[in-house]
């Protein structure tokens, strides 16, 4: 085979290999959603718990990003501490390599198509006949297990291929050793997958391609390769995403340095603990078992650690957040997983609802012209980013019952709009003169009222713990006596006609403006941010 031949061949394995992860990954997150928000919600008290649950769930759907983002979208939400998460992070490295066992122990080892082929076939048929069903999603999954065994084929004859043709840094210098690690972290930035990376090394390794100890310094690579990609996905992200971004890359560059340090004496204490161990001697198997101790070793390293980081990370990335016009929960990270995106942008809904409320209380309270416009500008900015969201989220992939609800929020979303709009449309509320004891009365009772179901819209829960209901009920026996108290005094001459259609308009608009506060919150199921 010639050296055209075997880069074609290692080009189509390379991308039939990522296109089963991706499928892969895509299928599980489907199918894994509502039970991997279940288990980070749940399994992560303590750091065990974290760490534990971090490994697992990385297991279960093969993607440490897609743990990673998870773990970002429940903080965003308030449903999980930055100190578990950063736990949950630090166990979706070690998870990860999990992919190198598989890449070891089945990738390598039988004769692929035998598996990959009836897998891909039974995964389409899956596929289409359930498509926006859990079926559908299985049958993804599948189909991508089938196409990631074939790319692992691929690479094989590749290789095999390449031996004799080309040679790769093979040496334990200083310079070579830097020239392997560059190859493990350009392969993992550029294809934007760690475990890409370490199945091309792997299936290197044990073609003859490279020795163990110079495979040993590209999986190093690929994992600080795999720090410089969540770095760029936590820029412009929101300051919990950043923050869970620099806790992954300070894992990664420690464990990375300290792996890289301690090379020559982890490859033969390893080379010790495989035969203790019985598993095989290839160099596959030698490498997967270094990706997962140096991983565990980043884990004891970060142990007396992670308190201090997490607090030094909380003092970081604050700007953002004292910017009311940017969202504070939405994330693009959380994108891949809808529930999650769900998720984020009910939380944001909850805020951006806390705004129009805010808005309504300064017209009612008399705030100035130039306040209520500095607060609308912030509810419109906000009111475009989530909209913007929304469009991103690919919608035609998202399942019925997520449809369903994102319809939901998309109204809740509309009606706190709305509320914000007629709000700004009754300002400048002017109170009746002294003289009007009637409507100045009757102005009274209105406004309070107003102010009470606000009050009543921002606390979410009652002193029992149960959910607070909003009766529109008081807004109108507020409102019918002010109309009618307005209407009597122009009857009788005390205001003029311009004064009190103006004056009614301005009711009327504040009236609806709570309205549709009250409709939203009884259909929000969030607590409110602050």
């Amino acid at each position: 085979m010639n050296i055209w031949s075997s880069l074609g061949l290692l080009a189509g394995g390379l991308g039939l290999f990522l296109l089963g992860m991706s499928m892969m990954t895509d299928g599980l997150k489907l199918v894994a959603g509502p039970a991997l928000h279940n288990i980070l919600t749940k399994a992560t008290r303590t750091r065990w718990h974290a760490l534990g649950t971090g490994v697992l769930v990385t297991a279960m759907v093969q993607s440490s990003t897609a743990v990673g983002v998870a773990a970002i979208g429940f903080v965003n939400a308030g449903l999980l501490g930055l100190a578990p998460a950063v736990w949950v992070v630090f166990g979706a490295n070690v998870g990860t390599s999990m992919t190198g066992w598989i890449v070891a122990l089945v990738g390598l080892k039988f004769k692929v198509e035998a598996l990959a082929l009836p897998l891909v076939g039974l995964g389409a048929v899956m596929h289409l006949t359930g498509q926006h069903q859990r079926r559908g999603a299985i049958g993804t999954t599948l189909a991508g297990f089938g196409l990631l065994f074939m790319g692992i084929g691929l690479l094989q004859q590749a290789f095999m291929g390449l031996a004799d043709q080309i040679s790769l840094p093979q040496g334990t210098d200083a310079l070579s050793v830097l020239a392997q690690l560059g190859i493990g972290l350009l392969m993992t930035v550029l294809m934007q997958s760690s475990s890409a990376a370490l199945t091309i090394t792997l299936t290197a390794a044990q073609s003859g391609l490279i020795g163990p100890q110079g495979a040993a310094a590209v999986v190093i690579g690929a994992n600080i390769g795999s720090a410089v990609t969540t770095a760029l996905a936590g820029i412009g992200a929101t300051p919990n995403a950043r923050r869970t971004a620099a806790a992954h890359v300070a894992f990664n560059l420690l464990t990375g340095t300290v792996a890289l340090l301690l090379l020559p004496w982890l490859i033969s204490a390893l080379g010790s603990a495989r035969e203790a161990l019985n598993l095989p001697p290839d160099p596959a198997t030698k490498l997967a078992l270094f990706h997962t101790t140096f991983n565990l070793l980043g884990v004891l390293l970060m142990w007396p650690l992670a308190d201090r980081l997490t607090r030094w990370l909380l003092q970081r990335f604050r700007a953002r957040e004292e910017d009311e016009a940017q969202p504070r929960f939405l994330d693009d990270n959380v994108l891949a997983v809808p529930t999650l995106a769900l998720d984020a942008l009910e939380q944001e809904v909850a805020r951006f609802g806390q705004l129009c409320s805010r808005q309504a209380r300064s017209v009612l309270q008399g705030g100035s012209a130039a306040e209520q416009g500095s607060s609308q500008a912030v509810i419109d900015q906000l009111d475009a980013a989530v909209g913007a969201f929304v469009e991103r989220m690919g919608r035609s992939s998202l399942s019925l019952s997520a449809a369903e609800r994102l319809a939901e929020l998309l109204r809740i979303q509309r009606y706190y709009a709305a509320c914000a709009e007629l709000a700004r449309a009754a300002a400048p509320l002017v109170a009746p003169d002294g003289g009007d004891t009637q409507w100045a009365s009757a102005h009274r009772l209105f406004v309070s009222t107003a102010l009470y179901v606000l009050a009543e819209h921002d606390r979410t829960r009652s002193e029992s713990g149960a959910p607070v209901s909003l009766d529109p009920l008081p807004m109108e026996a507020a409102y019918q006596p002010l109309k009618a108290a307005v209407l009597s005094a122009a009857a009788e001459g005390r205001l003029t006609m311009e004064t009190m259609a103006a004056s009614l308009e301005r009711y009327s608009a504040l009236r609806r403006a709570l309205q549709q506060a009250i409709k939203a919150r009884t259909r929000l199921h969030v607590t409110p941010a602050p």
